[in-house]
Formats: structure tokens, C-alpha cells, sequence
């Protein structure tokens, strides 16, 4: 799967863009997604959050991560291509991350920022992925699987 991270704050560097791709790639490997799908992840600041948040859920507030699936219908995905034998990606989405929000969570939590990025990255994945905690039937399924993933990797709380 093909990551692209956007880095609004300059505080991600090279080995965590790796840390984070691979951690993104074993998440697709569990869910079984195309190996030609692809997903980027935007990290930026509380305002910029807010911003987004305000704009498309009518929140204003800061938040940790908002996610926007490409793909709502997966009957609706490029039938103009079936058959062609053109290879496109599957786009799964977007994910924006508030770097200053995973920092101030991660001292309030007392784990490190690459456990709270990765449960971000996996939380944000998991949406774009069609799951949802709306129904605590749906929770408790999402955050299984979630915690499952992020054992699995060996980020641990």
C-alpha cells in the first residue's frame, strides 16, 4: 500500500514517515486491502484541526484525528475500468492527525508519541476502512481490532 505524509507541524522526520508506513502496511495486511491501495496522512496543528473539524462536522473544537473515506460504495468503484486491465489505486482516504493534540495525549496517557501516533494512524485507518464506534456493538468491535493491530506491531500501552 502506498502512504503519502503530509507534514504541516516539521516535526516528523524520515525514520518516523518509515515507523508509520510500515505500521500502516501491517493494518492493511490484517484488514486484507489491496496491495495498490493507497491513504494519506496529514499531520498539523490544533488550529488547523479545528479548522477542519469546524468545516466538515460542525464541531468546533480541537480533536485528535478526522478521517474522510474516498469510498462510501464499493459497488460504485471504477466500473469504468472493469475489464480494461488498467490498474488504478483504491484511494481509501485521507487521515489528519493534530500533532500538538497527540503530544498533549500521549503526557496524559503516559505512553510515548509514537504509541499515541500509531493509535491515531490505526484508529483514522480503521475509519477509512468502514469501521465506526457509533453503536457499542461497532465499538467494541473497532477497538479489538485496533488494540489487536497495535499489540501485533509491539506498540504496547
Amino acid at each position: 500500500m502506498q502512504t503519502i505524509v503530509y507534514d504541516e507541524t516539521n516535526k516528523i522526520n524520515e525514520q518516523a514517515v518509515q515507523w508509520m508506513e510500515d505500521l500502516l502496511n501491517f493494518a492493511a495486511d490484517k484488514l486484507n486491502v489491496a496491495e495498490h491501495a493507497e491513504v494519506s496522512v496529514s499531520f498539523v496543528d490544533n488550529a488547523k484541526i479545528k479548522e477542519i473539524n469546524r468545516e466538515y462536522r460542525d464541531k468546533d473544537a480541537v480533536t485528535d484525528v478526522i478521517s474522510f473515506a474516498i469510498e462510501d460504495d464499493e459497488e460504485d468503484l471504477f466500473k469504468e475500468f472493469e475489464g480494461s486491465g488498467i490498474t488504478i489505486p483504491r484511494d481509501l482516504g485521507d487521515i489528519f492527525i493534530s500533532y500538538d493534540k497527540a503530544v498533549e495525549q500521549a503526557e496524559e496517557y503516559g505512553h510515548d508519541i509514537n504509541r499515541e501516533i500509531g493509535f491515531l494512524l490505526v484508529h483514522g485507518f480503521l475509519h477509512l476502512n468502514g469501521y465506526d464506534h457509533m453503536t457499542v456493538e461497532e465499538e467494541k468491535i473497532m477497538f479489538s481490532l485496533q488494540e489487536e493491530i497495535l499489540r501485533d506491531y509491539g506498540l504496547k500501552r
